[in-house]
């Protein structure tokens, strides 16, 4: 897949932003340290906002911390990601599609599912756990927001994939998508989430 340099990402503002998932890639002159470098994966929602998470900031933080009483979770030796500032507390799941997923979750591509509910979270991890990557919070847009920061090419555009989202050393994955937007080509992908209201229902660290 390729990457869309800034001109590109600025048409995709005005075209197709709610037609599916994107790979958003922070551009070099974004400072905010909330999203320096960061690469985000987001999918519209049924409102009109979008949701997302950041697949390239892992944790030092695994499954087996985070939930000691809960034995499946001391198998998984993957670090959970930072998926974002809301509900920071609060875990999702990005899954591969066929695999456990369940209810409480939202289609992304033919490939991936966005996974919300701690039932369905649990018996992923019980099950299969390496057809998921886990995250703790993610990025919410509101109807609109998205689109204006494109507008700004705040963000570069790049296909959602399977491979880039799992991919397993995240830690130029900045750099190699950003020089693809500017113009060099390169693999990339993504996924998407619903979370409207129901944050009883996913499952939450303890504090």
């Amino acid at each position: 897949m390729i990457c869309e340099a800034r001109a590109e990402s600025a048409a995709r503002n005005r075209m197709d932003v709610d037609a599916g998932a994107m790979i958003l890639v922070a551009n070099p002159d974004f400072e905010d340290p909330q999203w320096r470098r960061t690469v985000l994966l987001s999918t519209p929602l049924p409102n009109g906002g979008h949701v997302g998470v950041i697949i390239n900031r892992p944790t030092e933080v695994t499954l087996g911390r985070l939930f000691p009483g809960h034995e499946p979770s001391q198998k998984v030796l993957d670090p959970v990601y930072y998926g974002g500032p809301f509900l920071v507390n609060v875990m999702v799941a990005v899954v591969r599609t066929g695999h456990a997923a369940g209810p409480d979750s939202l289609a992304i591509t033919q490939d991936l599912v966005l996974a919300t509910g701690a039932e369905t979270i649990d018996r992923i991890i019980e099950r299969d756990p390496a057809s998921a990557r886990y995250y703790m919070g993610f990025v919410l847009w509101r109807p609109g927001e998205l689109r204006a920061e494109l507008a700004k090419t705040l963000w570069s555009v790049c296909s959602a994939n399977t491979e880039t989202v799992f991919r397993t050393h995240v830690e130029r994955l900045w750099e190699e998508l950003s020089a693809t937007a500017r113009g060099t080509l390169v693999s990339t992908p993504l996924p998407a989430l619903a979370l409207a209201q129901e944050t009883t229902k996913f499952r939450s660290a303890p504090r």
